[in-house]
């Protein structure tokens, strides 16, 4: 009796999801799946169904409650708007600043005379964050609405948003519908971009030291004038102007401009070791804010700047010169330049310097070296430039190694750690010392502090006519 009891429950739970999984696939085609609402309605069928198997008289009832419920079910399905019913379209600048918020903008057109009640999703890559991520509201029928967010970008390169989701809801809750609108759009992420205008404002006050750039003496006489501003302590006071100082009431200086028409290089290891990351951003990403930020300063001095992107290969080349519009040709180049998995060629990127930069230039190597055989090969190419070229050396810090081999640790695996460490950083010291001795100027930085003082090494130079 017992198994006769059971033989006919299994009978009736597979009848009863057959029967309920065939149409819920056949919506699934269409995008259509059931919500909430219908999963809390199909547990009291689900629960009335061990009723026959103890009752069998009661098993009328329990068919006519499942009728009620599947009717339900598609008399709420009707009221589902369809996919066709919504339009979407995106607004937003091209270019984006990277790690800096980025305004979006989205409209969605409703075409249905019923009320909606809708989720809203724009395509959002995983290297990006948007605020708000989602939208939930109600559409009246035929109507618009239109919603903002930030999209925040953490990875330089192509961005591309192709859809617009959207999750719709029927009116009781039973059923939702994705709909999907296709809107493309591309944005170009640029590495951050915000500093080159905080650098041209505080240039227009003379407020540079807000952003640790100094105010380089300048040795020799440059007599071609520049500007006037105001007297700061610094200045030598024959460069006083009293006739401007008498009409304006407060001291004023003459400004002189130095040599122009001086050509830079930057060599931009895109390597693997350009591949570790420091404050959340890979070291090229760091190496990139402070490069451009120097290629901006020196076209605004009158120099012409070049570049060389490079690892295994030359991934990029933009000969020297000179303009603001040559700005625009660097950012190109390099947005979308990332840390490949392979070893540097350097001695690619200096014979692609010889053959297409032969005019005397400050050359700029950026780079991450952590073994004695990458050190050897950048110590003999950058000495094989010296006469040539002015060769500066920038060399990234890792803070960790910095951090373990001041632990302080005095025993155990710490202590090991940082003796290794500390061998490390002696050794790094010594390659410092050697290129130094050779008569290459070095800059050592922790990578998110190396725009200011990548940027006074120049002016130093600059101000000192070394190259």
């Amino acid at each position: 009796m017992i198994r006769e009891l059971l033989d006919r429950l299994a009978l009736h739970l597979v009848l009863l999801t057959a029967l309920a999984a065939l149409p819920l696939v056949l919506l699934a085609r269409r995008r259509v799946y059931p919500h909430t609402a219908l999963m809390a309605l199909l547990t009291v069928p689900c629960l009335l169904a061990l009723v026959p198997v103890v009752l069998p008289e009661f098993l009328l009832v329990v068919v006519l409650v499942d009728a009620a419920v599947v009717g339900l079910a598609l008399v709420d399905l009707c009221t589902l708007p369809r996919a066709r019913a919504f339009f979407a379209q995106r607004e937003t600048e091209r270019v984006a600043s990277l790690n800096n918020p980025h305004h979006v903008q989205l409209t969605v057109l409703y075409h249905a005379a019923r009320r909606a009640h809708l989720w809203i999703r724009d395509d959002v890559p995983e290297s990006c964050a948007a605020a708000p991520a989602e939208f939930v509201l109600s559409m009246q029928g035929r109507s618009r609405i239109t919603l903002s967010y930030r999209l925040t970008p953490s990875r330089r390169g192509v961005l591309t948003l192709a859809w617009v989701h959207l999750c719709v809801r029927s009116r009781w809750g039973c059923w939702k519908r994705h709909v999907s609108c296709p809107v493309t759009s591309q944005v170009h992420v640029y590495p951050n971009l915000v500093q080159l205008r905080k650098y041209a404002l505080l240039a227009r006050t003379n407020r540079l030291s807000l952003m640790g750039v100094r105010h380089s003496r300048t040795v020799g006489q440059d007599h071609d004038f520049e500007r006037l501003r105001d007297y700061t302590p610094d200045d030598n006071y024959k460069h006083i102007d009293w006739r401007a100082t008498a009409r304006r009431n407060k001291l004023t200086v003459k400004e002189y401009q130095t040599s122009q028409s001086q050509r830079i290089v930057l060599l931009l290891d895109c390597g693997r070791l350009m591949h570790s990351e420091s404050t959340g951003l890979s070291l090229l990403d760091h190496a990139l804010n402070a490069t451009l930020m120097l290629a901006y300063v020196a076209l605004r001095q009158g120099d012409a700047v070049g570049l060389v992107c490079f690892s295994d290969r030359i991934h990029k080349s933009v000969p020297a010169r000179g303009g603001m519009s040559q700005m625009n040709r660097l950012l190109h180049a390099s947005f979308d330049r990332f840390p490949q998995l392979v070893e540097s060629r350097y001695d690619l990127a200096f014979l692609h310097l010889a053959t297409r930069f032969r005019k005397r230039a400050l050359v700029v190597l950026v780079s991450h070296l952590i073994d004695e055989v990458n050190s050897l090969q950048v110590k003999r190419y950058l000495y094989a430039q010296l006469g040539r070229h002015l060769p500066v050396c920038v060399l990234l810090r890792d803070r960790e190694l910095f951090r373990v081999a001041e632990s302080g640790a005095t025993e155990g695996p710490g202590l090991y750690r940082a003796a290794a460490a500390a061998g490390i950083l002696s050794w790094r010291h010594e390659l410092l010392s050697d290129l130094e001795h050779q008569g290459v100027l070095v800059l050592d930085a922790f990578p998110e502090d190396l725009t200011a003082p990548l940027v006074n090494r120049y002016l130093d130079i600059k101000a000192r006519h070394l190259l």
